[in-house]
Formats: C-alpha cells, structure tokens, sequence
C-alpha cells in the first residue's frame, strides 16, 4: 500500500515545479522500445496531469477514457491534458486547466509536486506529465466531448515493473513494440503506458 514513504519518493525524485520549463529536461518518446523510427518533426508543446489520489484503502491513480468522438487519440487511454494555451502560465497550469476543463477535477483538491521526463509521441506532441496528489472528497463531472469514462488504477499495480507488458503490433509495415498495463478490463498503453513506465524508472530505477 502506497503512504508516506511514496510521497517522500516523489518529492525527492521528480524534477521541482520551477524546473519544469527548463529546455534540457529529460525526453523519453514512442520510440524508446523502437529504434531507427522518426517521431513527428513537430513536437508541440502539451501538459497532463497524474493524479494520484490518497485513498484510505491504497492509492490510486486516475485515468480517462477517451470520447470516441473526440479528434485527439479518441476512445484511448490517457491521463487528463492536453496542449498548452498562450493564456497558461506554465505546464502546470496547462495540467491543471485541462484536468478541470475535462473532468471537473477542482484545483483546491490537488497539490503538484512535480514533473519527470518530458514524452515526445508519434502523433507530434512533446508531453510535459505533472504528479498532482490528491485529496479524496471531490465530485467529478466529465466534459462527454472530450471524456466517456474515468477509472483508477491501484499505485501498487502500477508501480510493479512484473505489470509492465511489452507488445507489438504491425504499423506502417514494420513490427512496433509498446507497453501495456491491464488493469480490471482496461488496457492502458501507448504513450499513457509508456508515461507510467518512465515514472517507475524515474523513482525505482
């Protein structure tokens, strides 16, 4: 069961909020498991939010499942994000705007702590992910547009590298290779997956 001890570890492994900005943060991609592929030449700027909630029971994580409607990644699972405005004031800001934004997630509930490293996708975004903890008692409303669903995953499943499947899969003619986490019906993979890989290499590796 995740406590205080995990807290201690994030607040000792992740980069500090003030160095989130900083250009010569780490950068891990879609491509980790696949090299000799080119991610898109573009990397636009976009934040999530991890929200790690401190359940009584264990924590927790939480994730969204995609509106099928929805152009960007649609029925996939992602943490709450998306791209960062002119109007943001950092990437935190974008993390939180977005989580408010797509699941009614109040900022009052969450403490960020920190970043770790920054996550270049194929579909041409450079995804600077933000650990917010969060305090039980908030009521969600999701936006249909953008959300269908939200779940948690326990950290303990989360954390366990044993969890951690790596796949592949036949694009663009060649072999690709991605991580999955099956969680209770759910299959987190891709980007989020790959996210919560480099987070447990971040704190344990």
């Amino acid at each position: 069961m995740m406590s205080a001890d995990f807290e201690h570890l994030l607040r000792s492994k992740l980069d500090p909020l003030d160095f989130v900005a900083d250009a010569a943060a780490r950068t891990r991609s879609d491509n980790d498991l696949n090299p000799g592929w080119d991610n898109h030449p573009d990397t636009r700027p976009a934040a999530v939010l991890a929200p790690i909630i401190k359940r009584a029971s264990g924590w927790t994580m939480l994730f969204t499942e995609r509106a099928k409607e929805t152009p960007a990644h649609p029925g996939q699972i992602s943490f709450p994000g998306g791209r960062v405005q002119a109007s943001d004031a950092d990437a935190v800001d974008t993390a939180l705007r977005e989580t408010w934004e797509e699941v009614g997630l109040e900022r009052r509930f969450i403490e960020p702590v920190g970043a770790w490293d920054r996550y270049d996708t194929i579909t041409g975004f450079r995804v600077t992910p933000i650990v917010g903890l969060v305090a039980p008692g908030f009521e969600l409303t999701l936006d249909p547009r953008e959300v269908a669903s939200v779940f948690e995953a326990p950290l303990d499943f989360l954390m366990n590298p044993a969890n951690h499947e790596k796949r592949e899969a036949q694009f663009q003619g060649r072999t690709r290779y991605y991580y999955v986490m099956p969680w209770d019906g759910h299959n987190i993979w891709g980007a989020t997956a790959g996210m919560v890989r480099a987070l447990w290499e971040r704190l344990y590796s």
